[in-house]
């Protein structure tokens, strides 16, 4: 007879897929320049051409980044006039980025 407590633990365990996909989600934060477009877009919602101003960034860069974070349905985007404007899609990401600031500027005054 199995031990009750691994039978448990592997009853608990993250399918495959699972951790895949959320191995995936926490690759956005893995870059960044990625941190920085999600941290502005958490904050309100930009064209690219001020993204590219504000980041100090080739445009073709900010696309780049903005085209991964649309792909991962993590922003949204609308056209107005000749201008694309994007925001922040996933509120989930937005509570774990600030969670991470608050992490920092705790182990900064430890």
């Amino acid at each position: 007879m199995p031990d009750a407590t691994l039978t448990d633990a592997a009853e608990g365990m993250l399918s495959l897929d699972d951790a895949r996909a959320i191995a995936r989600f926490f690759q956005v934060l893995a870059d960044p320049t990625r941190v920085r477009i999600v941290k502005a877009l958490a904050d309100n919602e930009w064209c690219v051409s001020e993204l590219t101003q504000a980041l100090g960034m080739d445009q073709p860069a900010v696309s780049h980044q903005l085209k991964y974070l649309r792909e991962m349905g993590l922003v949204t985007w609308h056209k107005r006039g000749r201008h694309v404007y994007y925001t922040l899609a996933d509120r989930h990401l937005h509570a774990i980025l600030i969670s991470s600031m608050e992490h920092l500027e705790c182990e900064g005054a430890a």
